[in-house]
């Protein structure tokens, strides 16, 4: 009685795919437009960083208790949750005239991160099995093409409006995406219900925190400062007590032995160092290429110009992400991320041994986006096939939570080194850029030793997993 109800999976997936580039365009836009904002806001370098900072922070906290939450209340109940916040945050950022009220959206904001955990457990559900892989390689791969997107549009915004246009604009598909995720999207056939171990998400919150705000302010206030030590050592010991507590825990927010599995912890360290790598390069190509004849490399390009020497890896995700769906098939997950890790690091090797010419830099950049695309399509389908139904959301949130982590610190460790080669000039040398590539691309190729740990695909065990998909998948 309930199949004429469920709306066809083509119409969901539309829907899905506003909701994740909606989310995806905020992480990243506001990123080349600092200064801009810096100076329309009056505040200094330190405090218009927690315009970016505090949404990193949110989205880390948010995204696996949200993920739990859907997993255990209904996905579509806690997406259109989700989306409402991330309206909110979007609308009191387009409205701030303050710094502070600023940071207060983007923390808002952040809830988004919980879209792409909840759309990938809303695909399980929803899609015939032979479409599972190939709808989760693209709302993956829009993660990496949001962020891409948002690095080029960010210049031509605020070179003609202003920095509030960074929000407005993205304010609409993110309203018409929780309109039409309340209207079609239909609810989780599954929803087994429970209680969240609070205790678990505040420990779980708490290390994050810590680990990512040392990570953040490492170039600012020093690696070796007190105060950076300090916030990774308590890190360390509230992650211990976090594991302790959701060990002992009837109803944990993150299940131990789910963690401990091998297709999930190899999986997770491999998007460590992907998303050292993909963070990192945000930070490294717009430098350069901003980089004026003086210092003796780079091409003087504007915001506008930067953001197009990165149109080529926009244009690599969107091709390679339908490619990885049907490698899944054919020859597994696994060697999608391989492939992915290889492509990301010859990105780095190009850039690091070569950079004089323009089409050195297109090139580089078509190698990160087709990279990334193959590899974080990979990331979520391996994680979906290591895990039980019920736990999707919690584990892709988990995994895209490593990501993050990894992009914190790739972004820092990029700026850090840039920043100790600055010469009297006041511009960084070049031998600070070609270090921060080599590094990049020594970060891609343990990632790819993870990747060649993670178990193969067994197919007979993945096809018993995912027989409850075939009965709920509606015409």
């Amino acid at each position: 009685m309930t199949a004429p109800e469920r709306q066809h999976y083509g119409l969901t997936f539309s829907v899905l795919a506003l909701a994740g580039i909606s989310y995806a365009l905020l992480q990243s836009l506001v990123a080349p437009a600092l200064p801009v904002i810096q100076h329309d806001l009056h505040t200094s370098t330190t405090a218009v960083t927690w315009v970016f900072t505090s949404f990193l922070l949110s989205a880390s906290v948010a995204t696996p208790i949200a993920g739990r939450l859907g997993d255990m209340f209904g996905k579509e109940r806690t997406l259109l949750f989700v989306l409402l916040i991330l309206a909110v945050g979007t609308l009191v950022s387009a409205l701030a005239h303050s710094v502070g009220v600023l940071v207060l959206g983007r923390v808002i904001q952040g809830t988004g991160g919980a879209i792409f955990p909840l759309a990938f457990g809303i695909i399980r559900d929803e899609f015939p099995p032979t479409r599972v892989a190939s709808g989760i390689g693209f709302i993956s791969a829009l993660l990496g093409v949001g962020g891409g997107a948002g690095i080029v549009l960010a210049g031509p915004i605020v070179e003609n409006f202003s920095y509030h246009w960074l929000f407005w604009l993205p304010l609409i598909p993110t309203v018409v995406a929780a309109v039409a995720t309340h209207l079609f999207v239909p609810e989780s056939p599954l929803k087994p219900g429970g209680r969240v171990n609070w205790v678990g998400a505040a420990l779980l919150s708490s290390w994050l925190v810590t680990l990512l705000l040392g990570a953040s302010q490492g170039p600012t206030w020093g690696w070796a400062s007190a105060r950076v030590i300090g916030l990774f050592a308590v890190s360390l010991v509230l992650m211990a007590g976090w594991i302790a507590a959701e060990s002992r825990s009837r109803e944990p927010l993150v299940d131990m032995s789910m963690m401990r599995l091998r297709g999930v912890w190899t999986t997770n360290t491999a998007a460590t160092l992907l998303g050292f790598g993909m963070y990192g390069s945000f930070i490294l190509i717009p430098q350069f290429v901003e980089a004026p004849a003086s210092a003796g490399y780079g091409f003087h390009a504007s915001v506008t110009q930067a953001g197009l020497f990165l149109v080529p890896s926009t244009a690599g995700m969107l091709a390679v992400s339908p490619l990885a769906g049907r490698l899944a098939h054919s020859v597994g997950s696994r060697v999608a991320l391989m492939a992915g890790t290889l492509l990301t690091m010859v990105c780095f090797v190009l850039l690091a041994a070569a950079h004089t010419q323009r089409f050195e830099i297109y090139l580089a950049s078509l190698f990160l986006g087709a990279g990334i695309g193959l590899a974080f399509a990979a990331l979520a389908n391996l994680i979906v096939e290591a895990v039980p139904a019920e736990q999707t959301g919690v584990a892709t949130g988990m995994n895209t939570i490593m990501r993050t982590i990894g992009g914190a610190i790739g972004a820092q460790v990029a700026a850090s080194i840039i920043a100790a080669t600055v010469g009297a000039s006041g511009l960084p040398a070049e031998r600070g850029f070609t270090i921060a590539f080599a590094i990049s691309a020594g970060a891609l190729l343990v990632s790819f030793f993870a990747a060649l740990a993670v178990p193969p695909k067994r197919r007979a065990a993945t096809s018993a997993a995912r027989e409850p998909a075939t009965a709920r998948t509606g015409g």
